[in-house]
């Protein structure tokens, strides 16, 4: 073992990055991490943590620069913040980096050797495209901090012009951080589990700039929270929906089960392509509704439909990829374990005159086979969260044996896995399009193409 010591610095090159936007290098045999290091760069570096297995390094000096680094990155909390590890890296070679990243896990499976994937779908914005914020209210009244937690610890990162929000999201951050002094609102302390305020969720529905407010807190401190509302509402006239969720629980789930509104309003419509929806607070939607719609076009042309076929959509979440089929398709079924997010996605499907959508909640792979004995489908859409789908999920879907299905993935690992199953199952990957949903981050998401063999 090398003697590495914190505090220390080192001279060293950046061989490669790893999944997480980390430059790698290597020191007398030990794994060092680099904060926003590119490969082939010669740094400087201060050691900030030494491990058994590896050991994590900030930029003092750069040496030797790649021709990938931008020149002058659009944050300046890089070193700090683990929010954009890619924002160093110029745009185009952040696109070639997230294709590397999506056939780096495909060609560990045979079966996946030989998939075509395509080159990087750009986002249509870089920056101020994240239309929706979570963020952990900490510190004292007198002295608010709103922002994320620092990687592996419970310390709270001030974030107070984020690049990636949304304009009126950073304004309310500021308002709400004014309000908080003004009105002696008392915050939560997750180790004394004493005070009130917790999280600050901002929403903004797209294009028409309407905003949500939702104040989590542990009680239900009507008065402050009532005060706390006005404040923000009157600095930005913009909100349109202020909602209180009270969530008494510890441990760090954000939303508890019960809300409160304080406006007249309770929802926020917003639009992906020509399609609405109506967002609540708990409402899952993409935070980034430009690439939202090049996900939702490019899984309507996979799907390749005539006006003849039934398709299932596993994991409809509010029912965005139903929609966008229904116009094309004789028949859509959404499925979800969500409760509310169905009642969200019927909601959604009146809201648009879809009236061939319906929607289902339950266990995915028992809903798949009812589906199966009323005929089938000859359309599978997967959109599943990060971990993928359930192997019974993909067996339930083989067994109905739909021509084509359409995979969207937020995790090309979990994806690379589901494909190499399916393939087993009687189901040939066609192509894979990475589409970059958020840009500056080591994030990617996938549409991939099968075909029954």
């Amino acid at each position: 073992m090398p003697n590495l010591r914190c505090g220390m610095t080192v001279e060293l090159t950046i061989t490669s990055t790893n999944e997480d936007g980390f430059g790698v290098c290597y020191l007398e045999g030990t794994r060092v991490l680099v904060a926003g290091g590119l490969p082939g760069e010669m740094l400087v570096v201060r050691i900030t943590y030494v491990g058994r297995r590896e050991s994590f390094g900030n930029i003092i000096k750069l040496l030797k620069t790649s021709a990938d680094r931008e020149a002058a990155p659009a944050c300046g909390m890089g070193k700090a913040c683990d929010g954009c590890p890619l924002i160093q890296m110029r745009y185009p070679a952040q696109l070639a980096w997230k294709k590397n990243l999506v056939q780096r896990e495909m060609i560990k499976y045979p079966s996946l050797v030989a998939v075509p994937i395509h080159d990087t779908i750009a986002s249509p914005k870089l920056l101020e495209y994240r239309n929706t914020a979570k963020l952990v209210v900490a510190g004292k009244h007198s002295d608010p901090v709103i922002g994320i937690y620092r990687r592996n610890t419970h310390d709270v990162l001030e974030i107070a012009d984020c690049p990636l929000h949304h304009p009126l999201i950073n304004k309310v951050v500021k308002a709400a951080k004014a309000g908080i002094k003004k009105g002696k609102v008392p915050i939560y302390n997750p180790k004394s589990e004493m005070g009130l305020l917790r999280y600050l969720v901002v929403r903004v529905a797209e294009p028409s700039d309407r905003v949500m407010v939702v104040f989590v807190t542990s009680d239900q401190g009507y008065n402050e929270i009532h005060h706390l509302a006005k404040f923000v509402q009157q600095a930005v006239p913009e909100v349109d929906v202020v909602a209180q969720n009270i969530n008494a629980s510890t441990g760090n789930v954000i939303f508890g089960h019960k809300d409160r509104f304080l406006t007249r309003e309770h929802t926020l419509r917003a639009y992906v392509g020509e399609k609405s929806f109506h967002l609540s607070p708990h409402s899952f939607f993409q935070v980034n509704s430009g690439a939202a719609n090049i996900i939702y076009e490019k899984v309507r042309e996979l799907a390749r439909l005539s006006g003849k076929e039934r398709v299932i959509d596993v994991y409809c979440g509010i029912g965005g990829i139903s929609l966008f089929l229904a116009d094309k398709a004789r028949e859509v079924v959404g499925i979800e374990f969500v409760e509310a997010a169905v009642t969200d996605a019927t909601a959604n499907a009146l809201l648009n005159k879809a009236q061939n959508c319906s929607f289902e909640a339950g266990d995915a792979a028992h809903l798949i086979d009812e589906i199966g004995e009323e005929g089938g489908a000859d359309l599978v859409v997967l959109n599943p969260p990060r971990k993928g789908c359930e192997e019974k999920v993909l067996k339930s879907v083989a067994a109905i044996k739909p021509e084509r299905i359409v995979y969207v993935s937020c995790s090309p690992e979990t994806l690379a896995r589901d494909l190499d199953i399916l393939s087993r199952l009687g189901y040939r990957t066609v192509e894979i399009n990475p589409v970059d949903m958020f840009p500056q981050t080591v994030h990617v998401e996938d549409v991939a193409l099968l075909e029954r063999v």
